[in-house]
């Protein structure tokens, strides 16, 4: 994965879940990646795709 495509940097890298339960996605409910605890929105892989779609179009 690109740089440009990254969630987390390399002094703050995005958490990830070694197993359930895992968050939910905050826009269609699906599992993500992130673990229940994580505090801050949360999106499945899809989702975070089309967020950043629709971010990388918008000037």
């Amino acid at each position: 994965m690109s740089e440009y495509c990254a969630t987390g940097t390399e002094a703050d890298p995005a958490p990830t879940a070694d197993g359930p339960p895992f968050a939910e996605c905050v826009l269609c409910r699906e599992p993500t990646e992130y673990p229940e605890s994580y505090k801050g929105i949360t999106l499945c892989p899809v989702c975070e795709w089309q967020e950043a779609q629709r971010t990388a179009c918008s000037g």
